[in-house]
């Protein structure tokens, strides 16, 4: 799409769609869609068939509310399936004929099995408009160079994400991950990117290991953008601080790799992080639900629940309400922004809370107040459990990096600012084992921020 490059959105006509007019057009997709899984897909066939159900009945979005969620273990369970009687994961969820397939994305497969989605042509044009309208808004334009420093093997923030910023019109270096930081930090001196893209976690650390291999503090690589994506911490405001401060950098959160759900956040102080917002409502419907009922919950402004996804005008593998475990709040009311849509905050996952005395905890939370500490801190820690939650007999144990040089009675103060914090906004009270400074791994992808020791029990 060519333009105006001083313009606002990517694609006007779309974006700036009434509200009215983007639920026409979703309900008529919706149905062609169902229809389509349901002739295509055996998997899609078992589903209406669970609440007795044919696509015929489903003539509004209430309706549709009735059909059975999708769970990833559901997913993993489907593949399976398809491997052990076909001797193909894809064969019970995919819905597009094989010749008609292009590419097989992948999920980074972090926490089991990974899963498994074909595209189409048609499919690829779509995640590339959504990227192009996410780096549009955020001022990307043709001529910025952006780094990629996710996992290129077959993450969905590998080749996917390297399209759709060429679709944009403009340049990518996928380095990734795989060669390590000193790797990344070449590539970023030679090239002089204006933009990097990787996880929280990794950007912290770019920000620890820039002066020991390039001689220069981080905020003096020339980034003028950092987009944060792969893990939570891109919506928490002293994460967003450190990688601000660390990079000299606007911090955008942002979603949406190989598939039709995408949204970014918007160039705003970190403590006054108002969401994504939702760029590809007319390629995929967003739900919540009860996280414990899955009950549907209407988007209201203010709302939360379990997020809930349906990719429509999908051919390869289509999502039917996919719920990947995100708890988020969303917002309907006009922004004074000015950006169009509805917007939304990841609060954490469903199946990462954790109940310490009746109190919900969410380890993104922690990791928001731990790093609001440094440079006391180094702003890495774990919590270690002696087995899996989400109950939690307390006291929740944290292990946590205090700063080089820092001890005695310091360290005791800084353990009862945190213990007291930690009580004070999260309602709970833990214990602490403090760490030497790099005695953690660096992971450069995704981070887990819970360990299981068995002997933490006995």
């Amino acid at each position: 799409m060519s333009g105006d490059h001083d313009r606002l959105l990517w694609n006007e006509a779309v974006e700036r769609m009434s509200r009215d007019a983007l639920r026409t057009l979703q309900l008529n997709r919706l149905k062609r869609q169902i229809a389509y899984n349901y002739t295509n897909s055996e998997f899609y066939r078992g589903k209406f068939a669970a609440v007795g159900a044919v696509p015929a009945d489903v003539q509004s979005f209430e309706d549709f509310t009735r059909l059975p969620l999708m769970t990833k273990d559901e997913h993993r369970r489907a593949q399976v399936e398809g491997l052990e009687r076909y001797g193909d994961p894809l064969r019970l969820i995919n819905c597009a004929p094989i010749n008609k397939v292009v590419r097989i994305n992948s999920t980074s497969g972090t926490t089991g099995m990974p899963t498994f989605y074909a595209v189409t042509a048609h499919d690829i044009a779509v995640i590339n408009e959504m990227h192009a309208r996410k780096y549009w808004r955020a001022g990307i334009r043709p001529g910025h160079i952006m780094l990629q420093a996710l996992s290129l093997s077959m993450f969905t923030g590998g080749l996917p994400l390297s399209q759709g910023i060429q679709n944009l019109g403009a340049c990518v270096v996928p380095v990734g991950i795989e060669g390590g930081t000193r790797r990344v930090l070449e590539h970023i001196e030679m090239l002089h990117p204006k933009a990097i893209i990787a996880t929280p976690s990794f950007g912290q650390y770019l920000i620890e290991e820039a002066p020991k291999l390039t001689g220069k503090p981080a905020h003096e690589l020339g980034l003028h953008w950092f987009f944060c994506a792969g893990e939570p911490g891109g919506g928490m405001p002293e994460v967003r601080r450190a990688l601000a401060d660390g990079f000299g950098a606007k911090i955008f959160d942002h979603t949406g790799g190989g598939h039709a759900f995408h949204g970014i956040s918007r160039d705003e102080p970190p403590e006054q992080y108002s969401g994504m917002y939702f760029v590809s409502e007319d390629h995929c419907i967003l739900e919540i639900v009860d996280p414990q009922t899955k009950a549907s919950i209407p988007l209201n402004d203010g709302a939360s629940g379990e997020m809930v996804f349906t990719f429509i005008d999908w051919e390869g593998g289509p999502f039917l309400r996919y719920a990947l475990g995100d708890i988020i709040q969303v917002w309907t009311s006009p922004c004074v922004s000015g950006w169009p849509g509805l917007r939304f905050k990841i609060m954490g996952r469903a199946d990462d809370m954790l109940i310490v005395k009746g109190a919900n905890v969410y380890p993104q939370a922690i990791q928001n107040l731990v790093v609001s500490f440094q440079p006391r801190v180094t702003g890495h820690f774990r919590i270690r459990l002696p087995k899996a939650g989400p109950l939690v007999q307390p006291p929740l144990r944290l292990a946590i990096e205090h700063a080089a040089g820092f001890g005695g009675a310091a360290l005791t103060a800084l353990d009862g600012e945190i213990v007291a914090r930690c009580r004070e906004e999260l309602r709970f009270s833990p214990t602490i084992e403090w760490l030497a400074p790099e005695t953690l791994p660096r992971e450069s992808n995704k981070v887990r921020l819970i360990e299981i020791d068995n002997k933490l029990g006995l």
